[in-house]
């Protein structure tokens, strides 16, 4: 199973880190790249119940998308059988 948030679609994305050498100076170049280094960034997914068509489910969720609204979560068992 991926890690890929359901709603939004957030995944790992991979980048580069650079080290850097180097001060300002005036009238100077400034820094310079002495190396590089793939790096992951990763999304900050919990996985959380929450309704898809209608039935509920544990799924991978962005806390965006949880702040957002877009997480519908399913009433309590105890709740619904009150009402």
């Amino acid at each position: 199973m991926p890690r890929v948030c359901a709603f939004t679609g957030r995944r790992t994305v991979a980048g580069w880190t650079k080290s850097e050498k180097g001060k300002r100076k005036d009238g100077g170049v400034g820094n310079k790249v002495k190396g590089r280094t793939k790096r992951k960034v990763k999304p900050n997914l919990r996985k959380v119940r929450a309704v898809i068509d209608g039935k509920p489910c544990r799924v991978y969720a962005s806390t965006r998308a949880i702040k957002s609204g877009l997480v519908v979560k399913p009433l309590w068992k105890s709740v619904a059988d009150s009402e």
